[in-house]
């Protein structure tokens, strides 16, 4: 499983790099780096990898990712239509730990920004108020120039720091593998699945866009990723259906066999064992809302 190194520079004259992605192609792939990310989704949708982690992402999303921690957002079809393919619109900034100086988080003052950027290592979705205070500065760090540029990044790790409602996202046991030989494998087994998902998928079938064996497939895929492939298959398509719940156009057993299960009962069980909610249940919160 080995994520793209991907090298993040800033300037001579930034500290950190800080910028706008309008394409749903910049960096889509699995990839990592030595910078820590810190991202808001303003427009989009789609499904994001975070080493262990496979959850759908969409407008509002902020997320800070720790250093060398592999991740992937794909964005889902519609933004790629040339035509008349819905606006993307993302906000990121990388910066080293210390780019601020060796000794800035061992100051007393900053004992909770080194602990929250320590939690990065698992990746951390940010929620509530802090969320949104978070995505009103992404877009004026962008425009800041000079010291300001410095106080507005301060105030956003200070309200990560501070926020009592964030998700982490990564098992504790996630290690990152970065052997060369398995350079795109999980590349092509994460595209072929989101591409398939309402498909039948034979143990053969993946093995061999991954161009191993099956009984080597198997081993691979839970020594990699810490879940078996069905486990994998089956949290695609459960987040396929949350999605087609939340926009309550179809049936809940519509939504079952066309998120690719060909069981109801099955359905159900995966769909309560991943969110802990029955379909049902789960589309009635969100029409609440």
């Amino acid at each position: 499983m080995k994520p793209h190194l991907l090298n993040v520079s800033t300037n001579s004259v930034d500290s950190f790099s800080a910028r706008r992605d309008i394409m749903p192609d910049i960096n889509n792939r699995w990839h990592y780096h030595a910078a820590l990310e810190l991202i808001y989704v303003r427009k989009g949708r789609g499904t994001q990898f975070i080493g262990d982690s496979i959850k759908n992402f969409k407008d509002g999303d902020v997320v800070l990712l720790g250093s060398n921690l592999p991740h992937y957002w794909r964005f889902d079809p519609e933004f790629f239509d040339e035509t008349a393919g819905e606006p993307v619109d993302v906000y990121a900034i990388h910066f080293k730990e210390d780019f601020l100086g060796k000794d800035f988080l061992d100051l007393p003052e900053n004992q909770e920004i080194k602990k929250v950027l320590l939690q990065s290592r698992q990746g951390i979705q940010l929620q509530g108020t802090s969320k949104e205070r978070i995505a009103d500065l992404m877009p004026q760090i962008i425009e800041a120039t000079g010291t300001m540029r410095i106080i507005k990044i301060l105030e956003v790790l200070t309200e990560i720091a501070n926020c009592e409602e964030k998700n982490i996202l990564v098992s504790l046991g996630f290690k990152p593998n970065f052997l060369e030989n398995e350079k795109d494998r999980i590349q092509s087994i994460y595209n072929y699945t989101i591409s398939n998902y309402k498909n039948k998928i034979e143990l053969k079938e993946i093995a061999a866009v991954a161009k191993i064996s099956p009984n080597s497939f198997c081993k691979f895929f839970k020594t990699k990723s810490r879940k078996t492939y069905t486990q994998f298959l089956n949290e695609i398509r459960v987040g396929q259906a949350c999605k087609l719940l939340i926009e309550n156009d179809l049936t809940v057993k519509e939504i079952c066999y066309d998120c690719g299960f060909y069981n109801f009962t099955s359905f159900h069980k995966y769909f309560r064992e991943i969110t802990g909610k029955t379909p049902l249940k789960y589309q009635q919160a969100f029409s609440k809302q």
